[in-house]
């Protein structure tokens, strides 16, 4: 019998963005995560005469996404932020060496993996914060994927034995140990509620003080701890007093910039752009990911790699410059 290509497509599409969360609590990359769910789809669509049904579509779609998912995350450096591999640094005398792209975890919007009712996507936000990314990149690939569907997708371990075709025993210990490994989970933050009237004015004023690049004023939002990461830069800086530095010194080209936000991995976040060189309005800086904890801004995390990341969120190249009076 000739196989319905188009149908089986269409089969197939439904699921393509939550196996791009999947894949990206894997990877800890949103181009990698895409790449994958791609190669997972073609897959699917070639052998498609053979699923006989044997298992749940869904189970089967899995199944092959964790082996592309295995398949590319062989290497012993797994992705980090800067904070989870070296000490901070001096805001007077920063380290600005970059590293490769493939050694940092990297952004992602949440229309691209996100969907359901409200209840759910407030789940799921707390499944794809930074925080919580970076953390998976310590367990051993396979372990990752029992812990993800485990205890982020909630599959039992029976149907996690049969999608990676081991044992319900080896499933155990495989969860027992990726517990181990992460101890308690990290601290993620506060949930995002975008329409909580407390954190929509503390990221107002965040953005007035930023724009107006008023020092004290963003000081006074921060724990006395804060962090600034800046992927691909290996540095990190850490403290109110070292961030007031930083901000006065080398991040001083931030004079100027104008925050557009944009919704990543379940926190606040915004697009940074500074002012263009040629003074004919602003270009990309950053993708900044912010986490709350108790009232303040605990953790900034600026990625950097704009050519790649603004078209992501359908970011403009360059905002115009404002009409005069």
């Amino acid at each position: 019998m000739i196989m319905d290509r188009d149908g089986v497509a269409e089969q197939l599409e439904p699921f393509r963005r939550e196996l791009t969360a999947y894949c990206y609590r894997m990877l800890g990359s949103a181009f990698e995560a895409e790449d994958a769910v791609q190669e997972t789809l073609v897959r699917a669509w070639s052998k498609f005469d053979g699923f006989e049904g044997r298992s749940a579509l869904r189970t089967w779609l899995y199944r092959i996404a964790t082996n592309v998912c295995l398949d590319m995350a062989p290497a012993a450096q797994r992705r980090a932020r800067p904070m989870d591999l070296t000490s901070p640094c001096p805001a007077a005398a920063p380290n600005l060496a970059q590293l490769e792209e493939n050694l940092w975890v990297g952004p992602v919007p949440d229309e691209r993996v996100l969907s359901g009712d409200p209840a759910e996507v407030a789940v799921g936000r707390e499944s794809i914060r930074l925080a919580f990314v970076s953390a998976l990149q310590k367990l051993p690939a396979r372990q990752r994927a029992v812990l993800i569907l485990r205890e982020v997708l909630a599959w039992s371990a029976a149907e996690t034995a049969e999608l990676l075709e081991t044992s319900v025993p080896s499933v155990n210990s495989a969860l027992q140990r990726a517990r181990a490994t992460l101890g308690d989970r990290p601290a993620t933050g506060e949930t995002f509620k975008p329409l909580d009237e407390t954190q929509r004015s503390l990221l107002a004023r965040y953005v007035q003080a930023f724009e107006s690049f008023d020092i004290e004023g963003l000081k006074r939002l921060l724990h006395e701890d804060a962090v600034l990461n800046m992927p691909p830069y290996q540095m990190w800086v850490q403290g109110v007093v070292e961030l007031g530095e930083w901000w006065q010194g080398a991040g001083c080209g931030c004079a100027g910039s104008r925050l557009i936000p944009v919704a990543a991995n379940g926190e606040p976040a915004f697009a940074q752009y500074r002012p263009a060189e040629d003074g004919e309005g602003w270009t990309p800086w950053g993708i900044t990911t912010l986490e709350i904890v108790d009232g303040r801004i605990a953790t900034m995390t600026n990625h950097m790699d704009v050519e790649r990341l603004f078209p992501l969120w359908n970011l403009p190249a360059r905002l115009p410059a404002e009409p005069r009076a």
